[in-house]
């Protein structure tokens, strides 16, 4: 009986459930002991604050991840959202937040137009889109950073200010972590979703549209990496075509440390939350210990690895290419 149980513990639902959890107690303990003043209010809500923009990338990609596909073009999003927002804030406002996004919403429909009407893979239609996208910053951008002036600037308030002593980057968060896990766990789209990630051909078969489904999740995924975006622009005062570039592995290594499947079916919003919190203590632990920047996605590339090799259902993959 006592095996059993142990079996039981070890099997992948109740490791996605409860591994990232216990991961991330441990890693905040461990970070707490070596740096006492990691478990102060204030580090804690800078590392809120941190986290906020890895969450919201990681969030739009959850949505697709969950349909058992891949959307590898939203750090390129984030960046080229940066730069709309630089390029226009000045002019347009607070219009020009809502344009990076509406930008984001436009590339995710084309991606994923691509990925149904074409039938190419995700990984292929979203790398290529990277690509574009990514140029296309470059090429508004004129290859260099754009440093928001004055009369730019006074719009970021909504980002860079605070509620009621809470940063309003958390906030924004909190917000999106809200309305996301209303559209995944209360609409349709959700449960399709979840449905389509499980088993595909069987979703078809009940009657599920699965081609709406899927680009309804590239807009989300690519919406999301622009509001990211334009946050990033809002908090750096700036933006560049290279802004994001260090970001697709960390939030696709927060979803799946989180616990939601690689092959889709199962996950949800509030593990991409812990996913992305544990991927933020481990760059602050890091950081610690005086890990070069750009080593780090050694350590993400590892974590993801591991985290991939427990929580994969392997019966819908019985051939691995």
């Amino acid at each position: 009986m006592a095996m059993e149980s142990v079996a039981k513990s070890l099997r992948p639902d109740n490791l996605r459930t409860w591994l990232p959890l216990a991961t991330l107690m441990a890693l905040v303990v461990l970070v707490g002991v070596a740096q006492p003043g990691f478990l102060q209010p204030g580090a804690l809500i800078d590392l809120a604050s941190d986290t906020a923009v890895l969450f919201i990338l990681a969030t739009g990609v959850t949505f697709v991840i969950m349909l058992g596909g891949i959307d590898l073009s939203i750090q390129s999003m984030a960046s080229l959202a940066s730069v709309i927002v630089a390029l226009t804030v000045a002019r347009l406002g607070y219009g020009a937040f809502v344009l990076a996004i509406a930008v984001g919403a436009l590339a995710g429909l084309l991606s994923g137009l691509t990925h149904v009407r074409l039938k190419i893979p995700s990984f292929i239609a979203t790398l290529a889109a990277g690509g574009v996208l990514f140029s296309a910053a470059l090429v508004i951008s004129k290859e260099r950073s754009i440093t928001l002036n004055e009369s730019g600037r006074a719009y970021l308030s909504w980002i860079t200010g605070a509620w009621l002593g809470l940063p309003n980057v958390i906030v924004v968060g909190l917000i999106v972590l809200a309305a996301a896990h209303v559209v995944q766990a209360h609409t349709r789209f959700g449960r399709y979703s979840a449905a389509i990630g499980a088993g595909e051909p069987a979703a078809y078969a009940s009657g599920v549209k699965v081609s709406r489904q899927k680009i309804f999740a590239f807009v989300l995924s690519s919406a999301f990496a622009a509001l990211a975006g334009v946050i990033l622009a809002g908090r750096l005062a700036s933006g560049s075509p290279t802004l994001a570039a260090e970001m697709l592995l960390p939030s696709i290594a927060a979803v799946v440390v989180g616990g939601t499947a690689i092959t889709g079916g199962v996950g949800s919003i509030w593990r991409t939350l812990v996913g992305a919190l544990i991927i933020s203590v481990v760059r602050i632990g890091m950081t610690f210990l005086g890990v070069n920047i750009f080593a780090q996605n050694i350590v993400f590339g590892a974590v993801l690895i591991a985290a991939v090799a427990i929580t994969i259902d392997r019966t819908k993959i019985p051939i691995v290419k």
